[in-house]
């Protein structure tokens, strides 16, 4: 796989700074099993490159940072579709955000619900478009993420708001995210990508070793949540082949709410 064959993202280099671009605005930056795939490429390629210091992860449009997982190819196929390695390496791409020795800066585009929620939230800074939405979407799918997902979100915003957002399932506004700490910035729409590139530069200006050690340090106090995380991704890989899974799966696709009684 190089730059070129990419299909659901971009990439790109100025100024010291890497962009990450989900493209994918008619699923509203959802990923499939490919998306990740490529993501993971271009980390690796972002951790690599010399000439590269910041990464910047935004999604394509106005409408969606990312919206997680493809539900509705979920819902068609039973999964996510092929990959470069026969599984789904979500799991991978996490560790690829927290481990890369280079701070990276979520651009909020949008709406983040669901995976794509999770992934700003593993990001190292978080800077939000003012009509951006932030929330959780999982147990309304038939979906969850009890790794990074749940355990690292309430050391970021506290118990009590992570269970708020993963039980209400309520979308909250950027004013919100601002004043729970969920982010750092928020500017209007139009000014999120020269806003994003500016903290990029700003931050590659400085001494490239004195980043890598401060980023393995705050990390160090959560990596322990990485054994959880691999424990819940294979609950949730056993639970995504129940009936009740595929029932929130297809209530999404049919645009139907989700009748989970008889799993009660």
């Amino acid at each position: 796989m190089t730059t070129v064959e990419y299909t659901d993202i971009r990439y790109a280099v100025a100024d010291r700074v890497a962009t990450i671009t989900i493209d994918r605005p008619d699923r509203m930056n959802s990923f499939r099993g490919r998306t990740v795939d490529e993501l993971i490429h271009a980390f690796k390629t972002a951790w690599a490159a010399r000439d590269v210091a910041v990464v910047i992860l935004t999604g394509a449009g106005e409408r969606a940072f990312c919206a997680g997982g493809d539900v509705k190819e979920r819902a068609e196929t039973g999964g996510y579709g092929p990959t470069e390695w026969g599984t789904f390496e979500i799991e991978r791409l996490h560790r690829m955000i927290r481990d890369i020795p280079k701070p990276v800066i979520a651009a909020v585009n949008g709406v983040a619900v669901g995976g794509g929620h999770v992934l700003h939230v593993l990001c190292d800074l978080t800077i939000a478009a003012s009509h951006a939405r932030f929330g959780q979407s999982g147990p309304r799918v038939g979906s969850f993420d009890a790794g990074f997902g749940s355990a690292y979100l309430a050391r970021v915003i506290g118990e009590k708001r992570a269970r708020q957002l993963w039980f209400l399932l309520e979308l909250i506004d950027a004013d919100t995210a601002l004043s729970w700490g969920l982010v750092n910035k928020i500017v209007p729409g139009a000014e999120l990508h020269e806003a994003a590139m500016a903290w990029g530069r700003q931050i590659a200006s400085y001494s490239p070793t004195a980043l890598r050690f401060l980023k393995h340090s705050f990390n160090a106090d959560s990596d322990h949540l990485a054994g959880l995380s691999h424990l819940a991704f294979d609950g949730l890989e056993l639970f995504g082949h129940t009936d009740e899974a595929a029932e929130g799966a297809n209530a999404f696709a049919e645009k139907r709410k989700p009748d989970f009684d008889p799993y009660r």
